[in-house]
């Protein structure tokens, strides 16, 4: 019986993983394994933990366990650990996994560090901009107010938006709730439209492909090496990969290879999805029978290439970001300060 709503931490997996690896590495039976384990976790960890023993002791495999758990564990893992199962390379297999688990984390934490600075600069922005209406504003439109003084539209759309947040609070926060929700419920309804529209952004889409094949070339990497035949590869990783135009690049690729072609044949047809220097590495490992060292040299090549594009998004952003809220500020700012001015003339010139 499957649970996909059980998940656990990025860190939680890692070390799941890690110590499985190291006492069955060690020659530790892996009842005993897990034994030792559960006697110093908690949470869902732990849930994972005793289900993997119950199945033990009905003589089930550990992939079996797995496989009940597809919010910690993806087809690709259950795969790789099915496979070793069968081949008695499990230690070997579970080193390779953890070693995956911590790449991916890793990956993870470089793309999260190139979204911290600009959403923290947005949070500021917003942060100064509520200010600035709920504190500033109402206090410099009363003595605007009591002056007649002729105001400059920026000046008036200020003075609104500031009325109508103090005027009508609740309504406002139960509208933006209400928004948030729809939001959600349109993510969730629509997932696959929202997720293309944003995957299509003009340097979005260069990182999201890029995170793709890594993605892809990593998995398949640890399938074939595995023991997995090709097609049963290619039929797993084109699950694990975000745009719709690589997966169906690599289903397209694997009816190639079913079809009696070479895995490098089927991607030469597919350029626009697989870059040139990636089908080269492919066709020189299928020429030297070492595809699936090939699939790791593309893996660690498109992982430099990945941190290169993300560097790259973070340097543009910033300059971007902060004239951006610079204009934004400065242009608030001097909507509250011409009328001062204005007025000041007015005084000095009678």
């Amino acid at each position: 019986m499957k649970d996909k709503n059980i998940t656990i931490s990025g860190n939680d997996k890692l070390g799941l993983v890690s110590n499985l690896s190291t006492m069955i590495t060690a020659g530790i039976p892996i009842l005993e394994t897990v034994d030792s384990l559960l006697e110093d976790v908690k949470g869902n960890t732990k849930k994972v933990l005793e289900a993997v023993r119950e199945d033990l002791i009905q003589g089930k495999h550990l992939y079996s366990s797995f496989s009940r758990f597809p919010g910690i564990f993806d087809k690709v893992t259950v795969n790789i650990i099915k496979a070793s199962e069968e081949a008695g390379t499990l230690d070997v297999s579970l080193k390779d996994l953890k070693s995956q688990i911590k790449k991916d984390m890793e990956f993870g934490d470089k793309v999260k560090g190139a979204l911290t600075y600009p959403v923290l600069i947005l949070m500021v922005f917003f942060g100064v901009l509520l200010m600035i209406l709920i504190v500033v504003i109402p206090k410099i439109s009363t003595v605007f107010l009591h002056l007649n003084v002729v105001l400059p539209l920026p000046t008036l759309v200020l003075i609104y938006i500031s009325n109508a947040i103090l005027t009508y609070t609740i309504p406002i926060i139960i509208g933006l709730a209400l928004l948030g929700v729809g939001f959600v419920s349109l993510y969730r309804a629509k997932k696959q439209m929202v997720l293309h529209f944003f995957y299509g952004l003009p340097i979005v889409s260069k990182l999201v492909k890029e995170i793709d094949l890594t993605r892809f070339s990593r998995s398949m990497y640890l399938l074939l090496t595995s023991g997995i035949t090709i097609t049963s590869a290619l039929d797993l990783t084109k699950d694990v990969v975000l745009k719709p135009e690589i997966s169906s690049a690599i289903a397209y690729a694997n009816e190639m290879v079913m079809a009696g072609k070479r895995l490098s044949d089927g991607f030469k047809e597919k350029k626009g999805a697989f870059s040139s220097i990636m089908i080269k590495i492919i066709e020189a490992g299928e020429k030297t029978g070492t595809l699936d060292k090939s699939m790791l040299d593309i893996s660690e090549y498109l992982d430099y290439e990945v941190s290169n594009t993300l560097k790259t998004l973070t340097t543009v952003l910033e300059p971007v970001m902060l004239v951006f809220v610079g204009i934004l500020v400065g242009g608030m700012m001097l909507a509250i300060i011409a009328p001062i001015y204005g007025l000041i003339g007015q005084v000095g010139g009678k």
